[in-house]
């Protein structure tokens, strides 16, 4: 593939993201296949797992590169405000509504917006949501006249969404719209040999922006790394090596 970058030994880059793990590499491929498709896609993966820099693949190797990208996060608010921001709200809508706001539907117009948590959607806001979808129209809170909008939609779940219509929590219409190309992120602790190799290029990456340098990790250290379940996956081993490097600067400076 064009855009996957082979490496030393069996390590590959594809748009900022690492691995020598063979199911992850597959994955990286289906990616660039489905980038030229103007389809929906959902992606799924643990917290952590790298699913925003995914959806920000897709759009880069888009036919909507040159579009905006906008990315929400479902979880982060409360119902009422996340209908505002997904499809804005016109002036006198509630109180505090002084002017027209576009939503991120709108913002997006003729590029990519990636729903992150969208099992977490409220089921009042799901409906709306498929009309959208439906339709390729919004209506601002407040308004009367629908927005035509030219949108594609990547979203992403820790969850099963099956489970999840299964429950009642989730629409079943919704998420045949919304996975009509499922992506399955592995976790970190799935990937053999890709802690240690992550761990070095994030070491890199580190020493580029310190006066000092960590040239090596010692052997014991980097079999805790492959041995660790990582629940937080990329994230976690990212703030845990930050946060062992911080540590080590604060004895080096007291040790003077």
């Amino acid at each position: 593939m064009r855009n996957i970058q082979q490496s030393r030994d069996d390590r590959i880059e594809f748009e900022g993201m690492w691995t020598q793990d063979p199911a992850t590499k597959a994955v990286f491929k289906i990616i660039e296949k489905v980038a030229a498709e103007d389809v929906t896609v959902l992606v799924r993966g643990e917290t952590g797992a790298g699913k925003e820099l995914v959806a920000q693949a897709i759009h880069k190797l888009s036919p909507r590169k040159n579009g905006p990208f906008r990315a929400i996060n479902c979880a982060a608010l409360p119902p009422t405000l996340l209908e505002s921001e997904l499809f804005g709200h016109v002036r006198g809508a509630f109180t505090g509504a002084v002017r027209d706001v576009p939503g991120h539907f709108q913002l997006a117009h003729r590029g990519t917006l990636f729903l992150d948590e969208i099992a977490e959607m409220p089921l009042e806001l799901q409906a709306k949501m498929l009309r959208v979808l439906e339709t390729g129209t919004v209506l601002p809170v407040g308004a009367r006249e629908p927005i035509s909008v030219d949108v594609r939609i990547v979203s992403a779940t820790h969850r099963a969404l099956r489970k999840e219509v299964e429950h009642g929590r989730f629409r079943a219409d919704l998420m045949y719209r919304l996975r009509v190309i499922p992506i399955f992120l592995p976790p970190l602790r799935a990937r053999r040999g890709d802690p240690t190799m992550l761990t070095r290029i994030m070491l890199e990456e580190f020493n580029k922006k310190s006066r000092r340098q960590i040239r090596d990790i010692a052997d014991d250290a980097l079999e805790v790394l492959e041995s660790w379940d990582w629940p937080g996956n990329i994230r976690e081993l990212r703030n845990a090596l930050l946060q062992a490097l911080e540590i080590q600067l604060y004895m080096l400076q007291n040790l003077q």
